[in-house]
């Protein structure tokens, strides 16, 4: 059965169903769509017109919630625990996923200094809580990498950008966090989930939200040009 999964360049829920599709080893077609400008075709298979939709034997499942239990029910190497209650603790991590990656979005929306810090407090707590949580690693639940992993990939591939701006203080002096980020970055799956575009195309879309964090990444940008010109140009 042929699978074609439409795709956004930047939607970490596109990213979780590929990391899934590329760990159970799963042929796929990928398809990216403009999200600023659907297409009728993508309408007509996304009732939400959100990304990922996932076209298997010619239908769509929408919501990477329900793509990711799909390919469970249908695909060979489960990503998910075996035992029903370790699995149900998992779906509620992965709704936590979700839940950050929320708060990342009023990040990057935050409209001035005390709105991003607020984001910034709220953002730390749920990390803070998800240190406590985490195994001994080198994934989420110790050895085995599970759909939570999936889910936490992309969320730190947002900080990856975050960080090249300025530490906001949100991973700081969590190491478990810290061994568990550095080990998915390293994972094939997840680095291969997003293009080698993406660093830019997420700057690109934080600058066009012009929001807080734009301007600190302008301010990042400027400064790095005027170092730039004077290492190229010194004064005497």
């Amino acid at each position: 059965m042929s699978l074609r999964l439409v795709s956004h360049a930047l939607c970490p829920y596109v990213q979780r169903a590929v990391i899934a599709l590329v760990e159970k080893g799963v042929a796929f077609e990928r398809t990216d769509v403009d999200l600023a400008q659907k297409p009728d075709w993508f309408l007509a298979v996304s009732p939400l017109g959100k990304t990922p939709v996932l076209i298997a034997a010619g239908a769509p499942i929408f919501e990477s919630a329900a793509i990711l239990e799909y390919l469970e029910d249908t695909e060979r190497h489960p990503l998910h625990p075996e035992d029903p209650l370790e699995r149900a603790r998992h779906r509620g991590w992965i709704a936590f996923g979700s839940a950050v990656l929320d708060d990342i979005a009023g990040l990057y929306g935050a409209p001035d200094a005390d709105a991003f810090a607020a984001r910034t407090a709220t953002l730390r707590a749920k990390f803070e809580t998800l240190e406590r949580a985490l195994d001994t690693g080198p994934w989420f639940a110790g050895a085995r990498f599970s759909l939570v992993d999936a889910v936490f990939g992309p969320v730190f591939r947002y900080f990856d950008t975050f960080d090249r701006i300025a530490d906001f203080g949100i991973l700081t002096g969590l190491p478990r966090l810290a061994q568990w980020r550095a080990a998915l970055s390293r994972r094939p799956s997840v680095a291969g989930a997003a293009s080698g575009a993406y660093p830019d195309l997420l700057e690109a879309f934080i600058l066009r939200k012009d929001a807080h964090l734009a301007r600190l990444l302008r301010q990042v940008r400027d400064a790095t040009d005027r170092a730039a010109a004077g290492g190229t140009h010194p004064q005497s």
